[in-house]
């Protein structure tokens, strides 16, 4: 992009003049040349599109400044804003996200991926309900994003709202067919309702869909132990705990949604010696800590 190219000349330049000017007090006075507003904006743009290569490479911190100088030179562009509203999300301010997000929503209201932001932002808050608001918000605009849907559910689900949570998983995945977590979730609610059999059948089609899913899996290993299925939830359970270890940390399993009735068997399961054995061997093959 040609403007970006002139911004950093132009900063290069002012910089080796600011060296000089260090060097030589008041002798000489660097030239500043003129930049008009839509020189700044342009490259403002070229900033936020740098941001946000950076920001696919998972490299926040590198995002981070140019995001920032991208609103300063872009102020009137709702993009930046989301952009470093997202950026601060994932560095864990949610207070400052959700205050940068908010002004990316005031920009563009009807932009139904920062109100898809914010529904997460939310979410990840612990408000559901203004998760939902801006959620249901966005999906109004643009009705077919299967993440936005399934964002909704788990809305719903943290606030008891069982049905109208299965409602949105089924939305979601009738788009998207691949999307497993979707049918997945449907279980977890289902096992919390008591419903184990419907459960199983939601994990298995789940497995079905990516046979390598740790999660349904897991699940499915610990709602057959509690059947009495002893021998194929084991197999299961060795097979997902394997697959990945995070599995047995409840903290993980809460922030996954695991119900309470579902993390109780689940207790139990763990605990049996074939389980144990195989998270012992899990930790012992896992690589040593630098």
């Amino acid at each position: 992009m040609p403007n970006r190219t002139l911004i950093l000349t132009v900063v290069v330049t002012l910089s080796l003049w600011n060296v000089a000017q260090s060097a030589m007090g008041q002798a000489l006075v660097p030239y500043t040349p003129p930049l008009d507003s839509e020189q700044l904006e342009q490259t403002g743009l070229g900033l936020l599109e740098e941001a946000a290569q950076l920001t696919r490479f998972q490299q926040y911190q590198l995002a981070l400044p140019r995001a920032e100088l991208a609103t300063q030179l872009a102020p009137e562009n709702y993009q930046a804003w989301a952009l470093l509203g997202s950026l601060y999300l994932q560095l864990e301010d949610l207070d400052k996200g959700i205050e940068l997000l908010e002004k990316a929503s005031n920009l563009a209201p009807k932009e139904a991926g920062v109100q898809f932001i914010l529904g997460e932002a939310y979410f990840k808050k612990g408000n559901y309900q203004k998760s939902i608001q801006f959620l249901e918000a966005g999906l109004k605009t643009d009705p077919n994003v299967p993440g936005a849907l399934f964002d909704l559910g788990n809305a719903y689900y943290k606030l008891g709202r069982f049905e109208q949570a299965i409602l949105q998983y089924e939305k979601a995945f009738a788009q998207e067919k691949n999307l497993w977590p979707a049918i997945n979730n449907v279980g977890l609610v289902k096992y919390e309702q008591g419903e184990i059999d419907t459960a199983i059948a939601k994990w298995r089609q789940a497995i079905t869909i990516d046979p390598k899913a740790a999660e349904p899996i897991l699940a499915l290993a610990v709602a057959l132990y509690t059947k009495g299925q002893t021998k194929e939830a084991l197999s299961l359970g060795t097979m997902a705990l394997s697959l990945d270890s995070r599995y047995a940390d409840f903290e993980y399993l809460k922030e996954n949604l695991w119900g309470d009735r579902l993390l109780n068997d689940t207790k139990k399961f763990l605990a049996t010696p074939q389980i144990q054995e195989t998270l012992v061997k899990v930790k012992d093959a896992q690589p040593a800590s630098p």
